[in-house]
Protein backbone atom coordinates (compact mmCIF):
# COMPACT_ATOMS: atom_id res chain seq x y z
CA UNK A 1 0.00 0.00 0.00
CA UNK A 2 1.55 2.78 -1.23
CA UNK A 3 -0.05 5.29 0.89
CA UNK A 4 0.90 3.66 4.19
CA UNK A 5 3.91 5.55 4.86
CA UNK A 6 3.35 6.37 8.87
CA UNK A 7 6.21 8.66 10.29
CA UNK A 8 8.23 6.96 12.80
CA UNK A 9 7.52 9.77 15.31
CA UNK A 10 3.78 8.22 14.95
CA UNK A 11 5.28 4.53 14.65
CA UNK A 12 6.60 5.34 18.35
CA UNK A 13 3.93 6.46 19.57
CA UNK A 14 1.98 3.81 18.65
CA UNK A 15 4.22 1.16 20.30
CA UNK A 16 4.28 2.79 22.94
CA UNK A 17 0.80 2.64 23.64
CA UNK A 18 0.90 -1.27 22.97
CA UNK A 19 3.47 -1.53 25.70
CA UNK A 20 1.89 0.02 28.34
CA UNK A 21 -1.19 -1.49 27.75
CA UNK A 22 0.94 -4.96 27.62
CA UNK A 23 2.24 -3.89 30.81
CA UNK A 24 -1.12 -3.27 32.64
CA UNK A 25 -2.64 -6.68 30.75
CA UNK A 26 0.03 -9.15 30.74
CA UNK A 27 0.50 -9.66 34.59
CA UNK A 28 -3.14 -10.64 35.01
CA UNK A 29 -3.61 -12.88 31.44
CA UNK A 30 -0.11 -14.61 33.28
CA UNK A 31 -1.20 -14.88 36.66
CA UNK A 32 -2.16 -18.35 36.66
CA UNK A 33 -0.09 -19.71 33.79
CA UNK A 34 3.76 -21.18 33.91
CA UNK A 35 5.25 -17.87 32.11
CA UNK A 36 6.74 -14.89 32.85
CA UNK A 37 6.22 -11.72 31.46
CA UNK A 38 10.25 -11.66 30.67
CA UNK A 39 9.53 -14.63 28.33
CA UNK A 40 6.86 -12.57 26.61
CA UNK A 41 8.69 -9.89 26.34
CA UNK A 42 11.65 -11.48 25.01
CA UNK A 43 9.45 -13.35 22.40
CA UNK A 44 7.87 -10.31 21.14
CA UNK A 45 11.12 -8.49 20.82
CA UNK A 46 12.51 -11.01 18.86
CA UNK A 47 9.63 -11.32 16.37
CA UNK A 48 9.52 -7.20 16.08
CA UNK A 49 13.32 -7.01 14.92
CA UNK A 50 12.52 -9.79 12.88
CA UNK A 51 10.56 -8.28 10.49
CA UNK A 52 12.83 -6.97 7.44
CA UNK A 53 10.99 -3.59 8.19
CA UNK A 54 13.06 -2.86 11.33
CA UNK A 55 16.37 -1.99 10.08
CA UNK A 56 17.71 -1.22 14.02
CA UNK A 57 19.96 -3.59 15.66
CA UNK A 58 19.65 -3.32 18.82
CA UNK A 59 22.77 -5.05 20.20
CA UNK A 60 24.62 -3.84 23.27
CA UNK A 61 27.83 -3.86 21.25
CA UNK A 62 26.80 -1.04 19.35
CA UNK A 63 25.60 1.09 22.11
CA UNK A 64 27.71 0.62 25.23
CA UNK A 65 26.93 3.78 27.00
CA UNK A 66 23.56 3.50 26.49
CA UNK A 67 23.20 0.03 27.48
CA UNK A 68 25.34 0.77 30.43
CA UNK A 69 22.74 3.47 31.27
CA UNK A 70 19.40 1.96 30.66
CA UNK A 71 20.18 -0.97 32.37
CA UNK A 72 21.90 1.25 35.33
CA UNK A 73 18.23 3.62 35.74
CA UNK A 74 15.94 -0.27 35.40
CA UNK A 75 18.14 -1.88 38.28
CA UNK A 76 17.87 1.60 41.01
CA UNK A 77 14.11 1.77 40.06
CA UNK A 78 13.61 -1.61 40.60
CA UNK A 79 15.73 -1.34 44.12
CA UNK A 80 13.74 1.12 45.35
CA UNK A 81 10.71 -0.98 44.77
CA UNK A 82 12.40 -3.94 46.33
CA UNK A 83 13.47 -1.72 49.69
CA UNK A 84 9.68 -0.08 50.07
CA UNK A 85 8.09 -3.75 49.68
CA UNK A 86 9.88 -5.14 52.70
CA UNK A 87 7.83 -4.98 55.98
CA UNK A 88 10.35 -7.28 58.15
CA UNK A 89 12.34 -4.78 60.28
CA UNK A 90 15.59 -4.81 59.58
CA UNK A 91 18.09 -6.44 61.77
CA UNK A 92 20.83 -9.36 61.95
CA UNK A 93 18.98 -12.10 63.32
CA UNK A 94 15.93 -11.51 61.45
CA UNK A 95 17.96 -10.63 58.25
CA UNK A 96 20.29 -13.76 58.65
CA UNK A 97 18.63 -15.74 55.46
CA UNK A 98 19.96 -12.57 53.29
CA UNK A 99 23.02 -12.44 54.89
CA UNK A 100 23.41 -15.86 54.40
CA UNK A 101 22.91 -15.40 50.80
CA UNK A 102 25.29 -12.72 50.19
CA UNK A 103 27.87 -13.26 52.53
CA UNK A 104 28.85 -16.98 51.60
CA UNK A 105 26.75 -18.01 48.74
CA UNK A 106 27.76 -14.63 46.06
CA UNK A 107 31.40 -15.49 47.50
CA UNK A 108 31.33 -18.87 46.49
CA UNK A 109 29.52 -18.18 43.30
CA UNK A 110 31.44 -15.53 42.15
CA UNK A 111 34.79 -18.26 43.11
CA UNK A 112 33.25 -21.09 41.76
CA UNK A 113 32.08 -19.25 38.40
CA UNK A 114 35.84 -17.98 37.76
CA UNK A 115 37.12 -21.09 37.56
CA UNK A 116 34.88 -22.83 35.27
CA UNK A 117 35.29 -19.86 33.16
CA UNK A 118 38.98 -19.90 33.81
CA UNK A 119 39.37 -23.49 33.08
CA UNK A 120 36.56 -25.24 31.08
CA UNK A 121 35.89 -22.20 28.51
CA UNK A 122 40.03 -21.11 28.54
CA UNK A 123 38.78 -17.25 29.34
CA UNK A 124 41.44 -15.34 30.81
CA UNK A 125 41.79 -15.22 34.34
CA UNK A 126 40.56 -11.22 35.22
CA UNK A 127 37.64 -12.05 32.40
CA UNK A 128 37.15 -15.32 33.73
CA UNK A 129 36.63 -12.77 37.05
CA UNK A 130 34.60 -10.01 35.66
CA UNK A 131 31.85 -12.52 34.48
CA UNK A 132 31.70 -14.49 37.88
CA UNK A 133 31.03 -11.38 39.96
CA UNK A 134 28.54 -10.38 36.72
CA UNK A 135 26.68 -13.26 36.70
CA UNK A 136 26.75 -14.22 40.90
CA UNK A 137 24.41 -11.87 41.71
CA UNK A 138 20.50 -12.50 41.75
CA UNK A 139 18.42 -9.79 39.96
CA UNK A 140 15.87 -7.09 41.25
CA UNK A 141 14.55 -6.79 38.19
CA UNK A 142 13.33 -10.14 36.30
CA UNK A 143 12.65 -11.42 40.44
CA UNK A 144 9.34 -10.28 41.03
CA UNK A 145 7.36 -13.06 40.94
CA UNK A 146 9.41 -14.79 43.31
CA UNK A 147 9.56 -11.57 45.71
CA UNK A 148 7.68 -10.42 48.08
CA UNK A 149 3.99 -8.23 47.75
CA UNK A 150 3.57 -5.17 48.16
CA UNK A 151 3.80 -2.90 51.16
CA UNK A 152 1.20 -4.48 53.79
CA UNK A 153 0.25 -6.86 51.35
CA UNK A 154 1.05 -10.13 53.61
CA UNK A 155 2.81 -12.47 51.20
CA UNK A 156 6.16 -12.23 52.83
CA UNK A 157 7.61 -15.54 53.67
CA UNK A 158 11.08 -16.82 53.97
CA UNK A 159 11.29 -17.82 50.94
CA UNK A 160 10.30 -14.86 49.20
CA UNK A 161 11.78 -12.43 51.61
CA UNK A 162 15.17 -14.05 51.46
CA UNK A 163 15.27 -13.62 47.40
CA UNK A 164 13.98 -10.07 48.30
CA UNK A 165 16.68 -8.45 49.93
CA UNK A 166 19.52 -10.82 48.61
CA UNK A 167 18.02 -9.07 45.17
CA UNK A 168 18.44 -5.79 46.89
CA UNK A 169 21.98 -6.49 48.41
CA UNK A 170 23.81 -8.15 46.21
CA UNK A 171 23.87 -5.61 43.29
CA UNK A 172 25.92 -3.30 45.95
CA UNK A 173 27.89 -6.07 47.06
CA UNK A 174 29.15 -7.21 43.51
CA UNK A 175 30.34 -4.52 42.38
CA UNK A 176 33.60 -4.59 44.76
CA UNK A 177 34.26 -7.65 42.70
CA UNK A 178 33.72 -5.93 39.47
CA UNK A 179 35.91 -3.58 40.24
CA UNK A 180 38.33 -6.18 41.46
CA UNK A 181 38.82 -7.39 37.70
CA UNK A 182 39.08 -3.78 36.75
CA UNK A 183 42.13 -2.92 38.98
CA UNK A 184 43.68 -6.11 38.23
CA UNK A 185 43.58 -5.65 34.38
CA UNK A 186 44.68 -2.01 35.07
CA UNK A 187 47.59 -3.56 37.07
CA UNK A 188 48.46 -5.73 34.85
CA UNK A 189 49.61 -2.82 31.82
CA UNK A 190 51.33 -1.21 34.82
CA UNK A 191 53.05 -3.58 37.23
CA UNK A 192 51.23 -1.01 39.81
CA UNK A 193 50.17 -2.07 43.60
CA UNK A 194 47.01 -2.95 43.78
CA UNK A 195 45.79 -4.44 46.96
CA UNK A 196 45.75 -1.64 49.11
CA UNK A 197 43.56 0.79 46.72
CA UNK A 198 40.73 -2.26 45.96
CA UNK A 199 40.70 -2.82 49.57
CA UNK A 200 40.69 1.04 50.74
CA UNK A 201 38.76 2.22 47.94
CA UNK A 202 36.72 -0.02 46.51
CA UNK A 203 35.35 -2.04 49.39
CA UNK A 204 35.68 0.30 52.58
CA UNK A 205 35.20 3.61 51.05
CA UNK A 206 32.99 2.58 48.44
CA UNK A 207 30.76 0.53 50.57
CA UNK A 208 30.64 2.48 54.02
CA UNK A 209 29.70 5.80 52.33
CA UNK A 210 27.36 4.10 50.19
CA UNK A 211 25.42 3.17 53.27
CA UNK A 212 26.15 5.30 55.50
CA UNK A 213 24.63 8.13 52.60
CA UNK A 214 21.82 6.01 51.62
CA UNK A 215 20.52 5.75 55.27
CA UNK A 216 21.38 10.01 55.96
CA UNK A 217 19.04 10.37 52.38
CA UNK A 218 15.97 7.63 53.46
CA UNK A 219 16.03 9.89 56.80
CA UNK A 220 15.68 13.35 55.57
CA UNK A 221 12.85 12.05 53.13
CA UNK A 222 11.34 10.02 55.89
CA UNK A 223 11.14 13.33 57.68
CA UNK A 224 9.93 15.30 55.06
CA UNK A 225 7.26 13.01 53.96
CA UNK A 226 6.56 11.77 57.45
CA UNK A 227 7.51 13.75 60.39
CA UNK A 228 8.14 17.23 59.83
CA UNK A 229 5.32 19.65 61.64
CA UNK A 230 3.36 20.63 59.49
CA UNK A 231 0.48 20.37 56.61
CA UNK A 232 3.58 20.50 53.87
CA UNK A 233 4.69 17.36 54.71
CA UNK A 234 5.15 15.08 51.20
CA UNK A 235 2.49 12.66 52.52
CA UNK A 236 0.18 15.10 52.02
CA UNK A 237 0.53 15.11 48.40
CA UNK A 238 -0.63 11.56 47.95
CA UNK A 239 1.54 11.34 45.03
CA UNK A 240 3.88 8.22 45.07
CA UNK A 241 6.67 10.14 41.96
CA UNK A 242 8.76 10.86 45.86
CA UNK A 243 9.66 7.73 45.29
CA UNK A 244 11.32 8.24 42.20
CA UNK A 245 12.78 12.45 43.82
CA UNK A 246 14.29 9.24 46.69
CA UNK A 247 15.99 7.30 43.90
CA UNK A 248 17.16 9.96 41.53
CA UNK A 249 18.98 11.82 44.27
CA UNK A 250 20.14 8.83 46.50
CA UNK A 251 21.84 7.26 43.95
CA UNK A 252 23.57 10.67 42.37
CA UNK A 253 24.33 12.05 45.54
CA UNK A 254 25.94 8.66 46.38
CA UNK A 255 27.44 8.62 42.94
CA UNK A 256 29.01 11.99 43.16
CA UNK A 257 30.92 10.95 46.42
CA UNK A 258 32.14 7.88 44.54
CA UNK A 259 30.52 5.20 46.24
CA UNK A 260 28.10 2.71 45.32
CA UNK A 261 24.93 3.98 44.24
CA UNK A 262 22.95 0.83 44.25
CA UNK A 263 23.78 -0.04 47.52
CA UNK A 264 22.83 3.62 48.45
CA UNK A 265 19.07 3.20 46.78
CA UNK A 266 18.14 0.10 48.39
CA UNK A 267 19.39 0.94 52.19
CA UNK A 268 17.72 4.53 51.04
CA UNK A 269 14.25 2.49 50.44
CA UNK A 270 15.03 0.66 54.33
CA UNK A 271 15.19 3.91 55.71
CA UNK A 272 12.55 5.34 54.11
CA UNK A 273 10.18 2.55 54.58
CA UNK A 274 11.41 2.28 58.39
CA UNK A 275 10.27 6.15 58.89
CA UNK A 276 6.45 4.96 59.21
CA UNK A 277 6.22 1.47 58.50
CA UNK A 278 2.50 1.17 58.40
CA UNK A 279 1.85 4.28 56.66
CA UNK A 280 -0.35 4.03 53.71
CA UNK A 281 1.44 5.72 51.64
CA UNK A 282 4.11 3.57 51.36
CA UNK A 283 1.79 1.74 48.90
CA UNK A 284 1.20 4.86 46.58
CA UNK A 285 5.16 4.92 46.42
CA UNK A 286 5.79 1.44 45.92
CA UNK A 287 2.65 1.15 42.73
CA UNK A 288 4.73 4.10 40.97
CA UNK A 289 8.29 2.42 41.23
CA UNK A 290 6.82 -0.78 40.24
CA UNK A 291 5.03 0.95 36.86
CA UNK A 292 7.96 2.46 36.02
CA UNK A 293 10.11 -0.23 36.75
CA UNK A 294 7.88 -2.89 34.46
CA UNK A 295 7.73 -0.08 31.57
CA UNK A 296 11.12 0.03 31.31
CA UNK A 297 12.27 -3.71 31.74
CA UNK A 298 9.78 -4.67 28.91
CA UNK A 299 11.66 -2.07 26.71
CA UNK A 300 14.62 -3.76 27.69
CA UNK A 301 13.90 -6.99 27.33
CA UNK A 302 12.17 -6.19 24.37
CA UNK A 303 15.58 -4.72 22.84
CA UNK A 304 16.89 -7.72 24.00
CA UNK A 305 15.10 -10.13 22.07
CA UNK A 306 15.74 -8.51 19.25
CA UNK A 307 19.38 -8.58 19.81
CA UNK A 308 18.97 -12.54 20.39
CA UNK A 309 16.92 -12.79 16.58
CA UNK A 310 20.11 -10.30 15.26
CA UNK A 311 22.64 -12.75 15.99
CA UNK A 312 23.61 -11.92 20.14
CA UNK A 313 24.57 -15.67 20.44
CA UNK A 314 26.64 -16.38 17.66
CA UNK A 315 30.01 -15.61 19.09
CA UNK A 316 28.71 -19.12 21.59
CA UNK A 317 31.55 -22.21 21.48
CA UNK A 318 30.19 -25.04 23.12
CA UNK A 319 32.08 -24.71 26.59
CA UNK A 320 29.78 -21.75 26.70
CA UNK A 321 26.88 -23.57 26.55
CA UNK A 322 28.11 -26.47 29.16
CA UNK A 323 29.84 -23.38 31.22
CA UNK A 324 26.34 -21.59 31.16
CA UNK A 325 24.12 -24.75 31.84
CA UNK A 326 26.35 -25.49 35.10
CA UNK A 327 25.91 -22.39 36.46
CA UNK A 328 22.36 -21.72 36.73
CA UNK A 329 21.92 -25.80 37.59
CA UNK A 330 24.83 -26.65 40.13
CA UNK A 331 27.06 -23.61 40.81
CA UNK A 332 23.83 -21.37 42.42
CA UNK A 333 21.72 -24.65 43.99
CA UNK A 334 25.14 -25.81 45.94
CA UNK A 335 26.02 -22.42 46.50
CA UNK A 336 22.85 -21.55 47.64
CA UNK A 337 22.18 -24.75 50.11
CA UNK A 338 25.71 -23.99 51.38
CA UNK A 339 24.88 -20.93 52.57
CA UNK A 340 21.58 -21.82 53.46
CA UNK A 341 22.88 -24.29 56.15
CA UNK A 342 21.68 -24.38 59.93
CA UNK A 343 19.19 -21.95 58.86
CA UNK A 344 15.76 -22.52 60.55
CA UNK A 345 13.78 -23.46 57.34
CA UNK A 346 12.02 -26.40 55.47
CA UNK A 347 14.21 -28.20 53.18
CA UNK A 348 11.83 -27.44 50.59
CA UNK A 349 12.01 -23.62 51.76
CA UNK A 350 16.09 -23.82 51.22
CA UNK A 351 16.05 -25.85 48.24
CA UNK A 352 13.78 -22.95 46.44
CA UNK A 353 15.70 -20.18 47.68
CA UNK A 354 18.69 -21.92 46.10
CA UNK A 355 16.96 -22.55 42.92
CA UNK A 356 15.80 -18.97 42.26
CA UNK A 357 19.04 -17.69 41.58
CA UNK A 358 17.66 -15.72 38.70
CA UNK A 359 20.28 -13.23 36.41
CA UNK A 360 19.25 -10.52 34.31
CA UNK A 361 19.32 -7.29 34.20
CA UNK A 362 22.17 -6.33 36.80
CA UNK A 363 24.46 -8.88 34.93
CA UNK A 364 23.53 -6.71 31.89
CA UNK A 365 24.93 -3.86 33.72
CA UNK A 366 27.87 -5.28 35.06
CA UNK A 367 28.95 -6.41 31.92
CA UNK A 368 28.21 -3.14 29.89
CA UNK A 369 29.92 -1.32 33.25
CA UNK A 370 33.04 -3.57 32.94
CA UNK A 371 33.56 -3.59 29.19
CA UNK A 372 33.09 0.44 29.34
CA UNK A 373 36.03 0.37 32.04
CA UNK A 374 38.37 -2.02 30.77
CA UNK A 375 40.06 -2.92 27.65
CA UNK A 376 39.29 -6.26 26.65
CA UNK A 377 39.05 -8.58 23.50
CA UNK A 378 36.21 -10.54 22.18
CA UNK A 379 33.84 -8.41 23.93
CA UNK A 380 30.73 -10.61 21.70
CA UNK A 381 31.94 -13.87 23.17
CA UNK A 382 31.55 -12.56 26.84
CA UNK A 383 28.08 -10.77 25.98
CA UNK A 384 26.96 -13.99 24.50
CA UNK A 385 27.88 -16.13 27.43
CA UNK A 386 25.66 -13.48 29.25
CA UNK A 387 22.86 -13.49 27.15
CA UNK A 388 22.47 -17.13 27.29
CA UNK A 389 22.70 -17.42 30.89
CA UNK A 390 20.17 -14.62 31.33
CA UNK A 391 17.94 -16.48 28.44
CA UNK A 392 18.05 -19.82 29.92
CA UNK A 393 17.38 -17.71 33.31
CA UNK A 394 14.43 -16.33 32.04
CA UNK A 395 12.87 -19.62 30.74
CA UNK A 396 14.04 -22.01 33.26
CA UNK A 397 13.00 -20.12 36.04
CA UNK A 398 10.05 -18.14 34.26
CA UNK A 399 8.62 -21.88 33.53
CA UNK A 400 8.64 -23.01 37.12
CA UNK A 401 8.22 -20.38 38.97
CA UNK A 402 4.26 -20.19 39.01
CA UNK A 403 3.83 -24.17 39.78
CA UNK A 404 6.78 -24.11 41.97
CA UNK A 405 5.44 -21.04 43.79
CA UNK A 406 1.88 -22.13 44.35
CA UNK A 407 3.48 -25.44 45.70
CA UNK A 408 5.28 -24.14 48.10
CA UNK A 409 1.97 -21.78 49.34
CA UNK A 410 0.43 -25.30 49.27
CA UNK A 411 2.59 -26.80 51.90
CA UNK A 412 2.34 -23.83 54.48
CA UNK A 413 -1.69 -24.01 54.26
CA UNK A 414 -2.24 -21.31 52.06
CA UNK A 415 -4.45 -20.85 49.03
CA UNK A 416 -2.10 -19.59 46.21
CA UNK A 417 -5.78 -18.55 44.56
CA UNK A 418 -7.06 -16.43 47.48
CA UNK A 419 -6.55 -12.89 48.60
CA UNK A 420 -5.75 -12.07 52.20
CA UNK A 421 -2.51 -12.40 55.13
CA UNK A 422 -0.77 -16.05 55.25
CA UNK A 423 -0.48 -17.76 58.08
CA UNK A 424 1.64 -16.11 61.14
CA UNK A 425 4.22 -19.02 60.35
CA UNK A 426 4.81 -18.30 56.99
CA UNK A 427 6.24 -14.68 57.22
CA UNK A 428 9.41 -15.44 59.19
CA UNK A 429 10.58 -13.87 62.43
CA UNK A 430 10.38 -9.97 62.65
CA UNK A 431 7.96 -9.68 59.47
CA UNK A 432 4.68 -7.97 61.43
CA UNK A 433 6.67 -6.08 63.94
CA UNK A 434 6.29 -2.45 63.73
CA UNK A 435 9.25 -0.26 63.19
CA UNK A 436 8.66 2.00 65.80
CA UNK A 437 9.69 -0.59 68.96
Amino acid sequence: MEWFHPDPYILVLTGAGFLIALVAWLPLALRRLPLSLPIVCIGLGAALFSLPQVGLDPSPLAYPNITERFTEFVVIIALMGAGLKLDRVFGIRRWQVAWRLILVTMPLGILAITVLLGTLAGLPWIVALLLGAVLAPTDPVLAADVQVGPPKGGEEDEVRFGLTAEAGLNDGAAFPFVNLAIVLAAAAGTGEPWAAKWLGYHVLWEIGAGVAGGYLIGRAFGWLTFRIPAETKLAQTGDGLIALAATFISYGLTEMIHSYGFLSVFVTALTFRHAHRSHDFHREMHDVTEQVERLAMMALLLLFGGALANGLLGALVWTDIVAALVILLVIRPVTGLIGLAGLKATGSEKLTIAFFGIRGVGSFYYLAYGLNSMEIDGADRLWAVVGLVVVISVFLHGLTVTPLMRLLDRSHGRDPDAEGVPPPGLQGPGAGEDASR
